[in-house]
């Protein structure tokens, strides 16, 4: 699955898909509600109102760059909450590098924020350590949010197994670049700060030849999100924040055709049209 916009293309590398299950995450996303949102079915949403969503990785190409957005839940690692996010063997690499996207081709790594499924192929395990997975990348993390986990992952087991064998390493390399949460990347990529969801939460606006995108990380989990936009996720470090995040956050495109792309939309992208929605097919 791939959009261009302008000069930039984006392609979209699955990791895992579902189909319901999602109570957990998105607790208000009742089946019953989601019948009433008509334009998630059947792309967002099964006719029962089940939620589909998916992990996966976002490789955007400008002009200059080859970067990879979030890298996934990543194989081998340990000490994961969801039991079938351990000791995971996915041909996740080999499914990148048919597409074109080989990882010594990536120049560098973005990551919206360090959560756990957003971070996993940042490293990947050789002789019993944890190495950068794409050896000619500089990692892109946001200042905020690196030093936040750096000083608070040990709170909980869970937040430090995923700092210690997926953002650490990295540091540890020399590979890390600290960045402000509104830098600019290149000509077409500019970071929004959108926190909420995690103290440092980035989201990526591409700009090219008048066209426009918004990659949104984790912002909304599920386009639902858009309509609700006081809907949390159990994830989100601090709902009322997330929730004045999503707010300013779309308004602030909602008259612009822009592409609403989500960390976990599992199909195509959503178009905002002030306080209309529409899917837009791909293909």
């Amino acid at each position: 699955m791939n959009w261009n916009v302008g000069k930039v293309k984006i392609t979209k590398i699955v990791e895992l898909e579902t189909v319901g299950s999602t109570r957990f995450i998105l607790p208000l996303a009742t089946n019953e509600e989601m019948q009433k949102l008509p334009w998630l079915i059947p792309h967002f949403a099964t006719e029962e109102g089940r939620l589909k969503m998916s992990i996966h990785s976002l490789l955007v190409e400008t002009p200059s760059r080859r970067i990879i957005v979030d890298t996934g839940l990543g194989n081998d690692k340990k000490g994961r909450k969801v039991p079938t996010w351990n000791d995971r063997k996915d041909p996740f690499l080999d499914r990148l590098t048919a597409a074109g996207f080989a990882p010594d081709s990536i120049d560098t790594v973005l990551c919206t924020h360090l959560h756990v499924d957003h971070v996993g192929w940042n490293t990947k395990l050789v002789d019993g350590k944890w190495v950068p997975t794409f050896p000619g990348a500089r990692y892109v993390f946001g200042k905020i949010e690196y030093e936040y986990w750096r000083d608070h992952s040990h709170e909980e087991a869970d937040k430090l197994a995923v700092f210690n064998d997926s953002v650490k390493p990295i540091a540890d390399a020399g590979r890390a670049d600290l960045v402000a949460s509104d830098a600019r990347l290149a000509d077409e990529i500019t970071l929004i700060p959108t926190p909420g969801h995690s103290p440092g939460h980035m989201s990526i606006h591409i700009t090219s030849d008048g066209h426009e995108a918004l990659l949104t990380g984790d912002v909304a989990h599920h386009p639902c999100q858009m309509a609700h936009l006081d809907w949390s996720s159990t994830a989100d470090s601090t709902p009322q924040q997330s929730t004045a995040t999503r707010r300013e956050l779309f308004s602030r495109f909602a008259d612009t055709p822009t592409l609403v792309i989500g960390g976990h939309f599992n199909a195509g992208h959503i178009k905002r049209e002030g306080t209309a929605f529409k899917f837009i097919a791909l293909g």
